[in-house]
């Protein structure tokens, strides 16, 4: 192997664990920042609806 490129994989191979963690925690991340998100948007789609059910109500 080329002794340039055997210097650079030499460098980047032990830091690989650390690059594959952080990626893995930003997955992570970004998945439960959606799953808040839309757990929020179904509570408000919930209230919605009641405050809709009452005004049809109080004009009936």
């Amino acid at each position: 192997m080329n002794p340039v490129l055997e210097e650079i994989y030499s460098t980047i191979i032990p830091s690989a664990p650390y690059l594959i963690a952080a990626y893995a925690l930003l997955w992570v991340a970004l998945l439960v920042y959606i799953l808040i998100i839309v757990r929020g948007q179904k509570r408000a789609e919930k209230q919605l609806e009641l405050i809709e059910e009452d005004v049809k109500g109080r004009t009936l």
